[in-house]
């Protein structure tokens, strides 16, 4: 016997619906510190597999409209207030990465529904002890995907796109901390709004906005480091010459202004 009425049909995910559910969750995964908020940058964005495939085309333009949907939110946030209210300084809100890192991944466990979208969060490539990271969906409904699920298929994603030259080990005052270098020349230091730094450390001022510099040579796979600081860079206890390029090992201790000490390891 046939049926009668209408059967209710799923709702259809749409990019700008994803980008409004990132932007929540990097509301949602603020980590205060002293003098800045960090905020999560990076986001696994789990679909139904028929909504995967049906966005598969346009990821990466959902992707693009999504980092400026995020950057264009956390400058509203730090033009909100003023610099100095009362005396007291306005905290920077930031993230922990030179840029956001996003990717799509179809549910393989059958848990998230055609229609909704489960978005798992960290504030930089590696959790941070004590945080647990953000995990959101849009239609109200515990996170299904495990944790150990989004770490192996982050790990893979990342491996596939980006070679990994070498590994720096480091504490500042957001926690450990591990990054990854898969750039032939990258700047560390505390950067600034006017001033970005490929890794910022999140520190007191002791270290420079732009404390120091590594170049890698592709033909040879070595390092070099510079000192480009008011307060000093030392190698493996060594003080550097301010502005000079010196060979670096491949296993090397780095003390950025004797406040932060950087454990660095080539990746061959």
């Amino acid at each position: 016997m046939a049926q009668t009425g209408k059967t209710q049909q799923p709702a259809r995910i749409s990019g700008q619906i994803i980008i409004d559910q990132l932007t929540r969750n990097m509301e949602l995964g603020q980590f205060e510190m002293g003098y800045s908020v960090l905020v999560p940058c990076i986001f696994s964005i789990y679909l139904h597999p028929d909504d995967y495939t049906r966005l598969a085309g346009i990821q990466d333009l959902i992707k693009e409209d999504a980092r400026r949907a995020l950057a264009a939110r956390l400058a509203q946030w730090n033009s909100k207030a003023p610099l100095f209210k009362r005396g007291k300084a306005h905290k920077l809100f930031r993230i922990a990465r030179k840029d956001w890192w996003l990717e799509f991944f179809a549910d393989s466990e059958n848990v998230v529904p055609p229609g909704d979208v489960e978005i798992h969060s960290e504030l930089n490539d590696v959790p941070q002890p004590g945080y647990r990271g953000v995990k959101t969906t849009l239609i109200d409904r515990e996170t299904s995907i495990t944790s150990a699920r989004v770490a192996l298929d982050r790990t893979a994603t990342r491996r596939g796109v980006d070679k990994i030259y070498a590994e720096i080990r480091y504490e500042d005052d957001s926690g450990p901390q591990s990054y990854f270098v898969t750039q032939n020349e990258i700047t560390i230091g505390r950067g600034g709004e006017d001033l970005s730094v490929d890794l910022p450390l999140y520190t007191n001022d002791e270290v420079s906005r732009e404390h120091l510099r590594l170049r890698r040579d592709p033909a040879t796979g070595s390092f070099t480091v510079a000192d480009n600081s008011r307060n000093g860079t030392w190698l493996n206890g060594r003080k550097l010459r301010h502005g000079v390029e010196e060979a670096l090992p491949d296993r090397a201790r780095i003390q950025v202004a004797e406040v932060i000490t950087l454990s660095f390891e080539v990746k061959r």
